[in-house]
């Protein structure tokens, strides 16, 4: 490592970043707002909040070896709670910008310019429809599917099994989770039975029922193929995968085990041809049943906080916090006067286990966190200078514009040290044309050699380096003094602040 100082700013790369989504149902983009939904009268009026009153079994799906020769009996036990979705979006009024080609000079000679009086053709947008599914879960009319089945729309109808259409109101949406409710005027309806989908496993065989195309009521059937996926780009993500086929249109139906007891609402579909292709996600009913119970009673998703940024551990940095595995989340950083901060939890420590559950990778906690009642208080057992602990921690209601923790797992598994670094200080123009908080303190990155262990590690331009072996760094010269000599094994653990966060990176020099 090396000082220098020299402009450099200009040189920090240009980042761009790229997702996308099969969904079971037509195109749709996924916002991250919070939770979208329109309060019960008796929420608005200050009132006792509705109750849902669910039919539920938790026990686990039998497991013998006996080979079912029929599922009719499930089929019609379940069917009379499936419903299709209709959606209609209005035509509405839009401008000529709305309309690519338009607003192109030669096609204004002929219609005028926006806002002249002389203007004498309108545009309209052409009225929407969509098609989906929804599961009846509740006597009293509730009904869950998807937020993208009903999102946008300004008018809602189900169909149900016995002929009757009736329109639905939308109780409310949580695009973060994709669940939305919709609640229908009918009484002593044939509502489903609800499991324990924590008690699911990957082989046990479910039943999909939907509205695939549009064509009516279907069912088909496969296996659980895995469990806790995220792969779609929502916010808090823990999908069973099943290889039942879904199609267009399945959205929001049912996932049902050998007994016809509710596992999942379908939501999505990972496909190259736009159909079927054997990999299909179903949204758990556990944390389905969380989202509408508060959508239902509070009107919104309330979700807990911390305030930490998080990341998944790598064999490096376990072996650096001296751990046998990778089980585990290592805090990159903990926020000033956050419920995290508060409750004793500092950097470089790893959560291990959150409220009784172990944590498996940052997907997990950021999940099991946003799961958690604000103001409640729950064990987090860590691990920290080489000992384990357990820290009671309360988190609080996640900010509308903040977030939990952002998952960061550029971590560097390997390279070859810090050779080809140059450092300065920070000073006040650096922190300004960075947008440094003025909590963090360390040295700035003004240059990476590209073929350094170091920059396979991920370290950029534009970082600042606060820690070195796990000791605080204050000024250029002093983060050149940590790194002279090294350790006999090579390897250097950085703490870095980065894009707004911290979180750690192992530099493995000894190839």
């Amino acid at each position: 490592m090396k000082t220098r100082m020299h402009p450099w700013i200009q040189r920090l790369p240009r980042l761009a970043m790229i997702g996308a989504a099969l969904l079971a149902a037509s195109t749709v983009a996924f916002t991250v707002a919070s939770g979208d939904a329109t309060p019960s009268s008796e929420s608005k009026q200050g009132g006792t909040p509705p109750k849902v009153d669910l039919a539920v079994n938790p026990a686990p799906p039998p497991r013998d070896t006996t080979i079912q020769a029929s599922f009719a009996p499930v089929v019609k036990k379940v069917s009379p709670s499936v419903v299709r979705v209709f959606t209609t979006t209005k035509s509405k009024q839009a401008s000529v910008s709305e309309f690519p080609g338009f607003d192109h000079p030669l096609f204004r000679r002929f219609f005028g310019e926006e806002g002249q009086g002389n203007r004498q053709y309108r545009f309209y947008t052409p009225p929407q429809r969509g098609v989906g599914s929804g599961v009846i879960v509740t006597r009293d009319g509730y009904i869950l599917t998807n937020n993208h089945v009903v999102e946008n729309a300004d008018e809602v109808k189900v169909a149900l099994n016995d002929g009757r259409e009736l329109t639905a109101k939308v109780i409310g949406k949580d695009p973060k989770t994709d669940v939305a409710v919709l609640k229908v005027d009918a009484r002593d309806l044939p509502n489903i039975e609800l499991t324990d989908s924590d008690q699911i496993e990957t082989g046990d065989i479910v039943l999909a029922l939907g509205n695939p195309f549009g064509i009516g009521q279907t069912v088909t059937m496969g296996m659980v193929s895995a469990t806790g996926r995220a792969t779609l780009g929502l916010d808090y993500e823990d999908f069973i995968q099943t290889d039942a086929a879904i199609n267009p249109g399945n959205s929001g139906g049912a996932l049902v085990d050998v007994q016809g007891r509710l596992v999942g609402i379908n939501t999505a579909i990972l496909s190259r041809s736009g159909g079927n292709q054997g990999i299909g996600f179903a949204i758990p009913i556990n944390l389905a049943r969380e989202i509408m119970e508060s959508l239902v009673r509070y009107g919104k998703v309330t979700r807990g906080y911390l305030g930490v940024m998080i990341q998944d551990l790598t064999p490096t940095l376990a072996k650096e916090f001296k751990l046998d595995d990778r089980k585990g989340v290592l805090i990159g950083e903990v926020l000033p006067n956050g419920p995290a901060a508060k409750s004793g939890l500092k950097d470089g420590d790893v959560v291990l286990e959150y409220n009784g559950k172990p944590v498996i990778d940052s997907r997990r906690l950021k999940l099991e966190v946003a799961r958690t009642r604000p103001g409640e208080t729950v064990p987090v057992k860590i691990w920290r200078d080489g000992d384990t602990r357990v820290i009671k921690v309360t988190p609080k209601e996640l900010p509308g514009s903040g977030e939990l923790a952002r998952g960061d797992t550029t971590a560097g598994d390997s390279g070859e040290r810090l050779k080809g670094v140059a450092v300065s200080d920070l000073d006040r123009q650096v922190r300004q044309e960075l947008n440094v908080p003025d909590h963090v303190q360390g040295a700035v990155v003004t240059d990476v050699a590209p073929d350094s262990a170091a920059a396979r590690a991920g370290l950029q331009p534009g970082d600042v380096i606060m820690e070195i072996n796990r000791t605080r760094v204050k000024s250029a010269d002093e983060a050149v003094r940590l790194t002279e000599g090294g350790r006999e094994d090579r390897t250097t653990l950085l703490r870095i602040w980065s894009k707004g966060g911290s979180r750690y990176l192992v530099v493995d020099e000894s190839e």
